[in-house]
């Protein structure tokens, strides 16, 4: 087992991150990796996969450690939809798959009946972490003391951790409390490495982060990306190479397809734009990307259809 110039053992191990819609789950990893690898927006449940981010703090480091932090789809109490059912499942073995769960909670609102649910389902055997994040939001500090209180009284967390995932606030304290708890052993992936998803998967999240945050509320839930073509060519003019790629958004219904497409086609314009260039920045690489829109009804209706789609 290697050991570090502060006799501290390299540990390493996966790290749940888990919590209702809308609590910075996704915000929270890319904070914590220092990278945009989980898409973000209002809308709930924009995450829709788990979505593996790594952060390898090496030897000389306090606890030097690999940490495999996992993103999941927030966590729905109402899950009649085949899509939410999906969406809870993998949230739950997120949870159960890993050594360590960080559940967040969002400090303005408080501890919900919501928490508690999600809470209830999870091994009582594992560490929990409780990260109240969003705390810089709260306009009277007073208000953090009772939340505290209540939240130790349940007796379910090893730490609770006030941060701001946005700002970036206590995430390095955040990850010290999970690498001290992870097990000691080697680093599984190599010390540059940031995530196990491909360019391919990230190319149609970057997309879809697109779709969700352009049109808000106008767009409809069963809304998905596929890509239909991916290539990596060497650039005369760029040393991260050229990717050509070819994109579908599928939407449910006919009436939704102009809501994509926007008036003279210049929603799906400025959509293809923005997401190009965010490839662009995550990939280091020129990007020429088209995408489409086409109606697929019933996608997202049973748990069959839905693993068509990549859905776990």
């Amino acid at each position: 087992m290697t050991q570090s110039a502060t006799d501290q053992p390299f540990r390493c191990g996966h790290v749940a991150i888990v919590g209702r819609p809308n609590v910075g789950k996704s915000t929270l990893l890319n904070g914590l990796v220092g990278q945009a690898l989980s898409i973000t927006s209002s809308k709930a449940q924009t995450t829709r996969h788990r979505i593996l981010g790594i952060r390898t703090q090496p030897e000389g480091a306090p606890q030097p450690a690999q940490l495999i932090f996992i993103d999941s789809p927030g966590y729905q109490t109402k899950s009649h939809q085949a899509l939410n059912r999906v969406l809870n499942k993998t949230s739950l073995q997120v949870a159960a798959e890993s050594d360590l769960v960080v559940m967040v909670c969002d400090a303005g609102s408080g501890w919900t009946a919501a928490d508690q649910q999600l809470l209830d389902r999870i091994d009582p055997k594992l560490p929990i972490i409780l990260a109240l994040n969003k705390a810089d939001k709260l306009a009277d500090a007073s208000r953090m003391m009772p939340l505290l209180q209540k939240l130790g009284q349940l007796q379910r967390f090893d730490e609770i951790v006030p941060i701001s995932a946005l700002k970036g606030k206590q995430l390095d304290l955040l990850a010290e409390l999970c690498a001290a708890r992870l097990p000691p052993g080697e680093a599984i992936y190599g010390p540059d490495e940031l995530t196990d998803r491909s360019e391919r998967f990230l190319a149609a999240e970057l997309i879809r982060e697109r779709l969700f945050r352009l049109l808000g509320d106008e767009l409809p839930y069963e809304t998905t990306v596929v890509i239909d073509q991916y290539s990596e060519e060497p650039s005369p003019s760029h040393a991260g190479g050229f990717r050509r790629i070819a994109a579908t958004i599928f939407v449910n219904r006919e009436s939704q397809r102009p809501i994509v497409l926007g008036k003279g086609g210049e929603g799906i314009k400025r959509i293809a734009s923005e997401a190009r260039q965010a490839m662009e920045h995550l990939f280091d690489a020129k990007v020429f990307l088209e995408v489409f829109v086409k109606v697929k009804t019933g996608w997202a209706d049973t748990e069959q259809s839905l693993k068509a789609y990549g859905y776990e």
